[in-house]
């Protein structure tokens, strides 16, 4: 199985660190996709030498921009690279705009989508992490909710139960 681990924040990498470490520990083969959300890759090389994961093998260095340059601009530029590297997976964390265009990209190039923290709600649609929790749900294949609440307002809106794993 080969693996496609996407992140773009700060927030992102630390959430996803104990995940990667893990990956290298049981040797399963992974590379990561960073898309420069958080565009100071400069801070972020930080973050991946304290928590002591590798850096990516790739950065889109999407930088600053409105919410549909920046998804655009990271929707494309990961659609090129899952072209590129056909992984069997992509995994995504959380609710932001790089974990919507990663899962989006994969969808489309059907490779399986794998969202962690899936099925958290705030049920204000006004707010772009809510459209992007949703939608990424909707996208992936494997589902994994922090809490039982979290699996059960995925079971509410009609997930197979077989798709979703809490992460107790």
């Amino acid at each position: 199985m080969r693996l496609s681990i996407i992140l773009g924040t700060r927030p992102e990498i630390i959430k996803m660190s104990p995940v990667i470490r893990k990956c290298k520990e049981l040797e399963i083969d992974y590379f990561i996709i960073h898309t420069g959300q958080h565009y100071s890759y400069c801070m972020d090389k930080l973050f991946f030498e304290q928590l002591e994961i590798p850096e990516p093998k790739y950065n889109l260095e999407v930088g600053s921009g409105t919410h549909g340059e920046q998804t655009g601009k990271m929707l494309a530029g990961i659609e090129r690279i899952l072209q590129k590297e056909n992984p069997d997976v992509v995994l995504v964390e959380g609710d932001t705009d790089t974990v919507l265009a990663g899962a989006l990209a994969a969808h489309k190039l059907q490779i399986k989508v794998a969202h962690v923290e899936a099925g958290l709600r705030s049920y204000d649609r006004r707010m772009p992490e809510e459209i992007n929790r949703i939608l990424t749900d909707h996208c992936s294949d494997l589902l994994f909710p922090p809490t039982e609440k979290s699996k059960e307002i995925l079971l509410n809106e009609g997930f197979d139960e077989k798709t979703i794993f809490v992460m107790v």
